[in-house]
């Protein structure tokens, strides 16, 4: 089969066919370089959407990422980055194996058969003009056998005539004769291009014409295998990809089948637990004897020993109830005084030496204007942690010791601060390796540099890593005291024997009213006895007890002047003891020492108090 011999008569038609092949191959590139314009493209976008949706550094997003779950996201968002990789890896693959080659063989082919039928039509220009001569010899040979006949003819009919003279006639025969000779002559000139023709002719159409076809014939088939390979080329390119691909799906099901719904539950717990105890009962209090306030259960007189008469349900102690004020407003309006605690940091101070000479009492409110009071006030901070959120918010920024989050939660921004600090550590000192030992490679070759000028570089580097290790200590110092390694600063006091100390004589048939540093009053009026008796004689016969017990210890947590009477500075940082919890009037009563003692308000500290002590309550 060849087209030589079959298609020698279909020269335009191969032609026509040829350059319909070449149109396919550029089709086929045309088709490969979208599908790699859609690769990348499609990679983009899928990398595009897994930047989307990574957690943003040092943003909350990045904490959240802790969970199994969140783990599992971000793992596919990874693996999906992988995947977007081998969409480019199909790109530069089609690229490089397909496109660059084609793009090469289609010129090369477009060449190759340029060539080819130039060669077909010079041999179609020389037939023809082959044809043309054995057509032009044969017409001179049709005249000059025509004109020797006439010739001829003329002749005879001159020789018959008997009239014409012999000249006339010899003169018909040497036309005749020059004629029949032109004749002859074209005769064998037309035999001789005939023959050439004949000749010309075979070698064009058995010869010439099939040679050429040929080589057009395998340049097309040339075309159609490459175009073969080409397509399997482009199978193969997306085969090589179907493994890893098959990984990045393999891993997104191993990151799903790692989700531990029990894992997150409890980072959950470790995330918000604050550390504090749930309340405990709330106590009875009498309000059927309107002129008579209601004696706190640690009042002055209850911490001395002195019995009294207070209703109970069930006997527990009154808790503090931190995560739930909001819902218990009401009990805390209708118990604590009317005035409410002065707000940190620019409270008033107390106006009147405590235990001092007693002021008339205020009347409590009747019930429905402390209801009224409820439903139309604003909603108020009643607890210890709140007001030092506030505070802290107020301030612009959280302490250093991160004293205003719970136990729990402070334990671990402490423990990552230190690890944080470990890491800085830990670079500086490789840092500062790498410049001594590059240091020593100066020494050795001082070609290579100057020793000395690495010098203030490593003390520089030293003196950082100094910083941070003193930082380092710092937290965890702070780290060491919440988890208890340590003893904190009040604890080494109580340490001394302070705890020890006994109550103090209780004082008989007295009324102990206490004026609140904002001027209201706590409920320590004894119920057995309305004897009042004067300042002095209180202050005298106070002054000759010992002094009240340590029933804890607090760290400042503000600096609060105390310039009015009755109140004590401190200092932010300072542990000092609590000689006396606040009553619900926003002041704490405390000691520096056993002469210096006074009011602060409650939430410019932070309160630990020692469950052991007498008439303590516990603050969660």
């Amino acid at each position: 089969m060849s087209w030589g011999t079959e298609l020698w008569d279909q020269f335009d038609n191969l032609e026509k066919h040829t350059q319909w092949g070449i149109d396919i191959l550029e089709k086929y590139i045309k088709f490969v370089k979208e599908r790699t314009e859609i690769e990348v493209s499609y990679a983009k976008q899928l990398r595009n959407l897994s930047k989307k949706y990574q957690p943003k550094k040092n943003s909350k997003e990045e904490e959240e990422y802790r969970y199994t779950a969140c783990k599992a996201f971000l793992s596919t968002l990874n693996e999906m980055n992988d995947y977007a990789g081998q969409h480019e890896v199909v790109s530069e693959n089609l690229t490089s194996q397909i496109l660059a080659g084609l793009a090469r063989y289609v010129q090369e082919l477009k060449q190759e058969r340029k060539s080819h039928f130039h060669d077909g039509r010079k041999a179609q220009q020389h037939i023809e003009t082959c044809w043309k001569q054995l057509e032009s010899s044969k017409r001179r040979f049709e005249r000059d056998c025509k004109e020797a006949d006439r010739a001829q003819q003329y002749f005879e009919k001159m020789d018959a005539d008997i009239n014409v003279t012999k000249a006339d006639v010899e003169k018909a025969r040497q036309q005749a004769q020059v004629r029949h000779q032109m004749a002859e002559d074209s005769k064998a000139d037309y035999s001789s291009i005939l023959q050439k023709f004949n000749h010309e002719q075979r070698e064009y159409y058995h010869t010439h014409i099939p040679h050429i076809f040929q080589k057009i014939q395998e340049m097309e088939e040339r075309r159609i295998v490459r175009l073969g390979e080409s397509m399997k080329t482009y199978a193969e390119v997306d085969r090589q990809v179907i493994p890893i691909i098959g990984k990045c799906l393999d891993g997104i099901v191993k990151a799903a089948e790692c989700i531990d719904e029990k894992t997150d539950s409890q980072l959950v717990i470790e995330a918000y637990k604050s550390g504090f105890e749930p309340p405990g009962d709330i106590e009875f209090e009498d309000y059927t004897q309107p002129m008579k306030r209601t004696v706190s259960e640690n009042s002055l007189s209850n911490s001395r020993g002195e019995g009294k008469a207070e209703p109970k349900f069930g006997g527990k102690p009154k808790g503090k109830l931190w995560p739930f004020i909001k819902k218990n407003k009401l009990m805390s309006l209708l118990t604590s005084p009317h005035q409410p605690p002065p707000p940190p940091p620019a409270s008033a101070s107390p106006s009147a030496v405590p235990n001092g000479p007693q002021s008339p009492k205020q009347q409590k409110e009747p019930l429905s204007h402390r209801f009224n009071e409820f439903m139309t006030s604003k909603p108020k901070i009643h607890c210890f942690r709140s007001l030092k959120r506030g505070l802290s918010l107020k301030l612009g920024a959280a302490p250093e010791d991160f004293s205003n989050l719970p136990p729990e939660q402070r334990r671990k921004k402490l423990q990552q601060k230190v690890d944080e600090l470990n890491k800085e550590i830990q670079k500086e000192m490789d840092q500062r390796e790498a410049i001594t030992k590059m240091k020593d490679v100066y020494l050795k070759n001082p070609q290579m540099g100057d020793p000395a000028s690495l010098d203030h570089k490593l003390t520089e580097v030293i003196q950082n890593i100094d910083k941070l290790r003193l930082e380092a200590q710092k937290f965890e110092a702070w780290l060491a005291e919440v988890e208890g390694r340590l003893p904190a600063r009040g604890e080494q006091r109580r340490q001394s024997g302070l705890y020890d100390a006994q109550p103090a004589p209780t004082v008989n048939n007295c009324a102990q009213a206490r004026e609140s540093p904002d001027g209201s009053y706590t409920e320590e009026q004894s119920q057995e006895s309305e004897v009042k008796v004067l300042a002095t004689d209180f202050d005298d016969e106070f002054d000759d007890e010992e002094p009240l017990p340590a029933i804890g210890t607090c760290k400042a947590l503000y600096t609060f002047d105390g310039q009015n009477e009755g109140t004590i500075s401190v200092v932010e940082g300072e542990t000092l003891y609590v000689i006396e919890e606040d009553k619900g009037d926003g002041w704490t009563r405390i000691r520096r020492n056993e002469d210096e003692e006074g009011y602060v308000p409650t939430s410019y500290v932070e309160v630990y108090l020692d469950k052991n002590a007498k008439g303590a309550k516990t603050y969660i």
